[in-house]
């Protein structure tokens, strides 16, 4: 399977795209999260589904450095370098369409443009980019790598998006402050946090947790995952949220299964 031809954003100048499933790592570390080639596929970690091995578990994956703050700190501290440099903001987490899917939900759910929206995760900001280019007033991006929240601020300025905050802050330690959202956006946050060396098991818990308390009443959760399949992500968010529907994503075939090279799923927060 020989992974697409990537591209550039045609809405903002310089935006580098990725592979369209997963951002690629450096090093050896860049298996689960991150791989992209035929090589990368197996039935946990190219969601291939297989209903005996879907079931939710805390050890599917090997810890790996992906998982630390100090890896995206120095990934988006050389983003921020050349960003300085040559105004290109980086990479696209899953590619742009995985951006346009959950836009495209957006619309046919009928969201407000003055709902609360909040992208877990930020990076470089590219998706709040596009939630504010589409409408959306009331936009809030985090994330726990200071370089990351420094080149958002830096990529939102150039584009003149003054109206969009984004804090630096750890979505698993953030002490309450995150309430009343009508949507939660995660595009590969969750991913990371299930890779952490050292509390991957209670880390997903938390996220959880935390995930509940930000969202309002009946609010969204959007998540896209590389790493996980529809029934993996269904059972872990069994517990205060309804599914409402899969979005659709590219599909293979791979070794006689049938799979999607990322999962794009929307919950409903319920009490």
């Amino acid at each position: 399977m020989t992974p697409p031809t990537p591209t550039r954003s045609s809405h903002t100048p310089q935006l580098a795209v990725s592979y369209g499933k997963c951002r690629r790592g450096q090093g050896d570390d860049s298996q689960a999260i991150m791989e992209v080639g035929a090589e990368s596929v197996d039935v946990k970690r190219g969601n291939i589904s297989d209903p005996e091995d879907d079931s939710c578990s805390d050890t599917d994956f090997e810890p790996s450095k992906l998982g630390t703050k100090e890896y995206w700190e120095d990934a988006y501290q050389k983003e921020l370098e050349t960003f300085a440099d040559i105004g290109d903001v980086g990479e696209i987490w899953f590619g742009e369409e995985s951006m346009s899917r959950v836009l495209r939900w957006m619309d046919k759910a009928q969201i407000p443009a003055d709902a609360a929206i909040l992208d877990i995760g930020t990076g470089n900001g590219a998706f709040l980019v596009e939630l504010a280019k589409h409408g959306c007033r009331n936009l809030t991006g985090i994330d726990y790598s200071p370089a990351s929240v420094d080149l958002a601020r830096n990529v939102l300025q150039a584009e003149d998006l003054t109206n969009v905050t984004v804090k630096e802050m750890d979505f698993l330690n953030c002490h309450g402050e995150l309430k009343g959202f009508d949507v939660c956006i995660d595009k590969g946050t969750f991913d990371a946090i299930s890779l952490n060396p050292e509390s991957s098991k209670e880390d997903k818990k938390m996220y959880v947790q935390v995930l509940k308390d930000a969202l309002k009443d009946k609010g969204f959760f959007a998540i896209t995952s590389c790493n996980w399949t529809k029934e993996q992500l269904l059972d872990r968010f069994i517990e205060g949220f309804e599914f409402v529907e899969e979005l659709p994503t590219p599909s293979f075939q791979f070794g006689g299964k049938k799979g999607n090279s990322v999962t794009a799923l929307i919950f409903k927060r319920i009490h």
